[in-house]
């Protein structure tokens, strides 16, 4: 058995295990306050909390839960999350997505929104790319025309660490490599550091606030398009249901829902089935 191994084997004999109650006053409370389901992977909490577990001093888990709930800060709570989900998002992800928007999405909302307004949510943003992704192809399709036009984008997420990560717009060469190369020209600018920032005019044109999903939506106005890929896979079917439901009721008639390509809705929900992982509202 090599040296690798053996580590991995004395971590796992390290491992803090879960009671029962633990694990279900876990499972329970993240269901409730977030809808991720967490209730099929025991082993992957144990794992991943271990560490946070130590550094706490915690010898079981309910002092850590203990901990986690009386935290009046919150930060104990985005720390728990950050831990237990995959915060995985780089440039042109499902790339058929960004070609439909392309050919397809903007002109059709360019001839219906009469304002020069199109309202876009990134809804479970993560670390950004997505939402600037969509902000260069709406720059790309619009050229000369965008400063007519109000497409600021709106990007939320629960976990405060990937919104700052957003915020500043910085990402490693490699996250770039299925970028077109005059993108990564024309939208990010290089650092002393060699990595890479999106352009100031870019990053004007994405707002990102922290938003739960599973609390009510308070917007002024329905989303003309509103991404949600790679999110629901968290959800169990009924969770899911609710919250397609709740997308459904703040988009605009002949609006656009995108899910992830491992995601389906069908079934579960009013909107119109356009291709695989694209839905859209009747108008």
């Amino acid at each position: 058995m090599n040296t690798q191994q053996n580590s991995a084997n004395d971590v796992q004999s390290r491992l803090i295990r879960m009671t029962d109650k633990e694990f279900a006053t876990l499972v329970n409370f993240v269901k409730s306050k977030y809808g991720i389901d967490l209730s099929k992977k025991r082993v992957l909490v144990e794992s991943r909390l271990a560490q946070e577990l130590q550094q706490k001093g915690c010898t079981n888990f309910q002092q850590y839960l203990d901990l986690v709930f009386k935290d009046k800060s919150g930060n104990e709570v985005v720390t728990l999350l950050n831990k237990l989900t995959t915060n995985l998002s780089y440039f042109m992800r499902e790339n058929e997505h960004f070609n439909y928007l392309f050919k397809h999405v903007l002109p059709y909302l360019e001839q219906r929104c009469h304002n020069r307004e199109m309202r876009i949510w990134s809804a479970g943003c993560s670390t950004g790319q997505e939402a600037y992704n969509t902000a260069m192809v709406i720059d790309e399709y619009f050229g000369s025309r965008k400063s007519m036009w109000d497409t600021t984008i709106l990007a939320t997420d629960i976990s405060m660490r990937v919104l700052s990560k957003a915020q500043q717009g910085i990402y490693a060469a490699a996250d770039l490599k299925d970028l077109p190369p005059k993108w990564k020209t024309k939208y990010l600018k290089a650092l002393p550091d060699g990595t890479f920032q999106i352009s100031d005019k870019l990053r004007k044109e994405v707002i990102f606030r922290p938003g739960n999903l599973m609390e009510p939506f308070q917007f002024k106005k329905p989303f003309d398009l509103i991404f949600c890929r790679n999110v629901m896979i968290y959800f169990d079917t009924e969770t899911k249901t609710k919250l397609v439901n709740k997308f459904y009721d703040w988009t605009a008639p002949g609006g656009f829902l995108f899910i992830g390509h491992s995601e389906s809705i069908n079934g579960m929900s009013r909107y119109n089935y356009v291709q695989p992982a694209i839905y859209q509202r009747g108008e």
